[in-house]
């Protein structure tokens, strides 16, 4: 996961500069209001990412560091879970009428 990505950035320019670190297999780049200035960068190598990781994070682009960080899927879910569970605990409120 990239951050701080110049807003003009090209995919292409994207691939020049990660591509030096290992095959890619995938790069999305953020495109809505929310996400402009990200990506995903998807590495063939689980190695290839942590090299990327490792000397690109901090790297200088038109200005902008970058920050580089390695995508958790763990962490997303976690708050998809503990929103849920707020949620559900709403729910069994509003049953039994609990302020």
């Amino acid at each position: 996961y990239v951050r701080n990505l110049p807003y003009k950035i090209t995919a292409e320019e994207m691939y020049d500069i990660f591509g030096k670190y290992g095959a890619i297999r995938q790069i999305r780049l953020g495109n809505t209001q929310e996400t402009k200035g990200t990506a995903f960068v998807v590495f063939e190598d689980i190695f290839d990412a942590k090299n990327a990781c490792d000397h690109l994070s901090g790297f200088n682009v038109c200005n902008r560091y970058l920050v580089v960080l390695y995508y958790q899927t763990n962490r997303a879910f976690k708050r998809l879970d503990s929103d849920k569970k707020l949620e559900e605990m709403e729910d069994v409120k509003k049953k039994y009428n609990v302020t």
